[in-house]
């Protein structure tokens, strides 16, 4: 090998090997990461802007997404469970929209090396640059389905978003029901201590049965242990609560009913929408592939070469009509999945919204039911002073007159738990702007 041949060929290695540690390095230091990357990498991860000044309307519906929660301590609970964990759907949006980027340089010049070992054992490299000059839009497609991704992926991070407060305020929920019931059962259980002594002592007087203590003795027990598992359940909610807000500790009301909005339309659907774009898209790059493209092609090496090369991804054969009709079926069916879509969510929406009302009509009769229970106890209560009711007689009443009041606390929870589904399923949990 000559040194004249020995230089050509290491420069065109080197060159080689730069070009291939620029592709598929293992690890770049942040200091020599592009500028426009470490700002796309620190930007909000819900950003309606696309590359190439491109702006997505369904991005920009989802940040212009309100939370229906009460400003307060329910917005800061939304804050805290969202800040202590980076939910996978953020990582993959920012991945999508990496991809969107570089694809929306695809229509740039490309080059890459080759190196060969010939028969007489020289190494002769060649760098070919490639320009693509009729693609019969195969590579638009492939940006627009770069874009699809990005918008897919931030829908998906808002359902996940919606879906993480959701669980946290559903142990919010869990944890208050549960006290409300413990409450009413602390509230009652001094009366029925001092029934159980009155019968205690109605025994010791040989008044009354031991077996009529006893009775009562049961229910006071009874009654203790139902308040014990609610406190205990109500613990447990809040501990699972704490891990999720990563140990903040915030002191939460009621939830008041969450207001509705039937506007917005609901995250599924924007879902189904979005797939459908991936699918029009690599319709579109899969039919580019039939027809032929052509690519301006120069190499630098030994010997130097240019002209334009006419290629086809897909080979023409008997079944291309056919295959090219599967390509549009399916882009078909993923529209049609948005009909489809639109008519399951609207039935979920409609069968939440009539189990709201009918929760709200079986909390109004068991608030009459609690508040009939309550009338009827303290009647008895002024019968039994008379002597015209025994002491069991009154203990089954403030046992009924509980059970009422323990059944409308929990009622009360289920429609607000009807209300955070209804959110969830609308996206309207979590300010879009906030991710």
């Amino acid at each position: 090998m000559t040194g004249r041949t020995f230089t050509k060929t290491t420069g065109a290695m080197c060159l080689a090997l730069a070009l291939s540690a620029c592709a598929g390095g293992e690890e770049v230091s942040r200091s020599d990461a592009n500028p426009a990357d470490i700002a796309l990498q620190s930007s909000p991860a819900l950003d309606p802007g696309l590359p190439g000044e491109q702006t997505s309307s369904l991005i920009a519906d989802l940040r212009a997404r309100r939370s229906v929660l009460p400003q307060g301590p329910y917005t800061q609970l939304a804050t805290d469970v969202l800040a202590s964990r980076t939910l996978p759907a953020e990582q993959e949006l920012r991945a999508a929209r990496f991809r969107a980027q570089s694809a929306s340089k695809n229509w740039l010049p490309s080059a890459g090396p080759q190196v060969n070992l010939t028969s007489v054992g020289s190494l002769v490299t060649t760098l070919f640059l490639e320009q693509t000059v009729l693609d019969n839009g195969r590579k638009k497609a492939e940006r627009a389905y770069a874009n699809a991704e990005v918008e897919q992926a931030s829908v998906t991070l808002v359902q996940a978003a919606n879906d993480r407060v959701a669980e946290a305020l559903g142990l919010t929920l869990t944890a208050q029901a549960a006290e409300a019931r413990a409450s009413i059962n602390d509230a009652a259980l001094p009366k029925l201590d001092r029934y159980a002594y009155i019968m205690d002592e109605r025994v010791r007087g040989g008044i009354s049965s031991p077996v009529d203590a006893r009775i009562v003795r049961d229910k006071l027990a009874e009654m203790t242990s139902q308040r014990d598992l609610d406190l205990e359940g109500a613990a447990a909610a809040r501990a699972e609560l704490a891990t999720m807000t990563g140990g903040q500790a915030v002191a939460l009301p009621d939830l008041a009913d969450l207001p509705a909005d039937p506007a917005v339309e609901p995250l599924p659907i924007l879902q189904a929408r979005a797939k459908a774009a991936l699918a029009d898209a690599e319709a579109d790059a899969g039919k580019a592939g039939f027809f032929p493209g052509l690519s301006a092609v120069a190499s630098l090496g030994s010997e130097s070469d240019a002209g334009l090369t006419a290629q086809m991804n897909q080979n023409i054969g008997f079944g291309t009509r056919d295959a090219m009709r599967a390509i549009e079926a399916e882009a078909t069916a993923a529209r049609a999945a948005v009909a489809q879509t639109q008519e399951d969510t609207a039935r979920r929406i409609a069968a939440l919204e009539v189990e709201r009302a009918s929760k709200l009509r079986q909390l109004e009769q068991a608030r009459s039911l609690a508040a009939n229970a309550t009338e009827t106890f303290n009647t008895y209560v002024t019968a039994h002073r008379e002597g015209q009711r025994t002491v069991r007689e009154v203990v089954t009443l403030l046992e009924a007159q509980v059970d009422a009041a323990r059944r409308a606390a929990g009622l009360r929870f289920d429609v607000i738990r009807t209300e955070i589904d209804l959110a969830a399923l609308r996206g309207t949990l979590v300010d879009g702007e906030t991710l």
